[in-house]
């Protein structure tokens, strides 16, 4: 079993950045590719960003130019650095691994408002 713990929400006025980290407690993780989802209140849960576990990234369109996801396998951990937020990407940010039978993190809350 494998348990990912997501940190870094938070709070942040429009145009300001947040980092998210995501980290596994097993290192064979770092074998597969890591994502990140969202799901804002009242919606469903949509993909954000995935990497590889070589290192190639791919973004859903809405942040493509504004979030920047990457790993550090030393660590089992992954990143999404989010800038020039709006309040559209206002939600709970959850990491998913593929491995085995699939993990998901608990989430972390990010709320982007004035």
């Amino acid at each position: 079993q494998v348990q990912l713990v997501e940190s870094g929400g938070g709070l942040v006025q429009p145009g300001g950045s947040l980092r998210l980290s995501c980290t596994a407690s097993l290192s064979a993780v770092r074998l597969f590719a890591m994502s990140w989802y969202r799901q804002a209140p009242g919606k469903q849960r949509e993909f954000v960003a995935t990497i590889s576990s070589s290192g190639s990234t791919n973004y859903t369109d809405s942040v493509k130019g504004r979030f920047t996801i990457s790993r550090d396998n030393a660590k089992n951990t992954v990143y999404l650095q989010m800038n020039s937020l709006n309040p559209y990407d206002t939600a709970v940010y959850f990491c998913y691994t593929p491995f085995g039978l699939g993990y998901w993190g608990q989430g972390t809350q990010v709320t982007v408002s004035s």
